[in-house]
């Protein structure tokens, strides 16, 4: 494997997110600390300012370019249209240029979608790029898209994203033969509304791909399929929805070590336990999601973040960009239409 002091930067747009520069570039120190070289985006003064807080960020493999714009969290994601220097679109062409191997970015999400799809453009074979993430499972993890990327979709959508996550997890994580799943009000193949069912048609007939059928909400904790696919809408609101109960049912679990100190003793007994459980649940330990079917690899986060989640964020993108995995994408969607088209004839 390329030794990752070798390879290309990761772009981190620091400028985007809730918090502003502190949280991301605390997390790029941290990143290169590791030996990751990261460039760091964004307003020249501003970050120079945030890195002299850290002793020794100026021995560390950091570069500052600068973006003097920033599109905030409250304005408009057609705005990368318009505005150039921010710190997006410069994040985003560091990619297309070959000057960065990937682009990570917690701010204006939709800003960094549309910023990725106008700058890098679509893979051959791809209708909708689409948000990929990861979910904690019985099993490990399981991978969920779309998450929010299309709220509205056609079938042949959900066909080429079962691809893409397949090729995906065969390059970056070692899965051999991951398997699909459709995500579906019942397990049973004629059991969904009309686009599960065209979409179940389309991934039954999908030569190479490992399709499991349908599964229910209960089966993505269960681990039954490594990847769920399923449209924009309904994957952002199963992924908000694991992300809050998360949050609630250990809140519940504080409070009822905290009833008594019968229970506070019991507590201390389990502490070591539940602090692997939460790191399991808590969403930093990804980082960010993928949005892919792009020409390159964007990265898009919580404008929440903290430090480890930008850390991590980054530290997952170098490793995409380590496996040559969009080039391995580029292949797959290409033998998956070439398969199409001598099926159909």
């Amino acid at each position: 494997m390329t030794d990752l002091r070798q390879s290309l930067p990761v772009a981190l747009d620091a400028s985007g997110g809730d918090f502003g520069p502190p949280p991301l570039v605390e997390g790029a120190v941290e990143a290169a600390r590791s030996g990751l070289k990261v460039l760091l985006v964004g307003e020249r003064v501003r970050l120079h300012a945030e890195l002299s807080k850290y002793p020794g960020s100026a021995d560390l493999p950091l570069e500052i370019v600068d973006a003097p714009d920033v599109i905030g969290m409250d304005e408009h994601a057609s705005d990368v249209r318009s505005r150039r220097e921010a710190s997006i679109n410069v994040a985003n062409t560091l990619v297309k240029t070959g000057r960065a191997g990937a682009v990570v970015s917690m701010g204006h999400s939709g800003a960094s979608m549309a910023s990725s799809l106008l700058t890098l453009g679509r893979l051959s074979g791809v209708d909708r790029p689409a948000i990929l993430s990861h979910l904690p499972s019985r099993k490990g993890f399981v991978t969920l898209l779309d998450v929010g990327a299309n709220a509205d979709v056609k079938p042949a959508y959900l066909a080429q994203w079962a691809q893409l996550a397949s090729t995906y997890l065969r390059v970056v994580e070692g899965k051999d033969a991951p398997s699909v799943g459709l995500l579906s009000i019942g397990e049973e193949d004629h059991k969904g509304n009309a686009l599960t069912l065209e979409v179940h048609a389309l991934l039954r007939q999908m030569p190479g791909l490992n399709f499991h059928g349908n599964v229910e909400g209960r089966d993505i904790f269960l681990g039954s399929t490594d990847i769920v696919v399923t449209d924009g809408f309904t994957g952002n609101i199963v992924l908000k929805l694991a992300e809050g109960e998360a949050r609630v049912l250990f809140g519940w679990v504080r409070d009822a070590l905290n009833a008594s100190l019968l229970s506070k003793l019991g507590g201390l007994l389990v502490r070591s336990s539940l602090r692997g459980v939460a790191a399991r649940l808590d969403p930093s330990s990804y980082g960010a999601s993928l949005l892919i079917g792009v020409k390159g690899l964007s990265y898009i986060g919580h404008g929440s973040a903290d430090a480890r989640a930008v850390k991590n964020a980054l530290l997952r993108a170098d490793k995409a960009a380590q496996t040559g995995l969009i080039e391995r994408l580029n292949a797959a969607m290409s033998q998956a239409g070439a398969a199409t088209a001598s099926t159909a004839v």
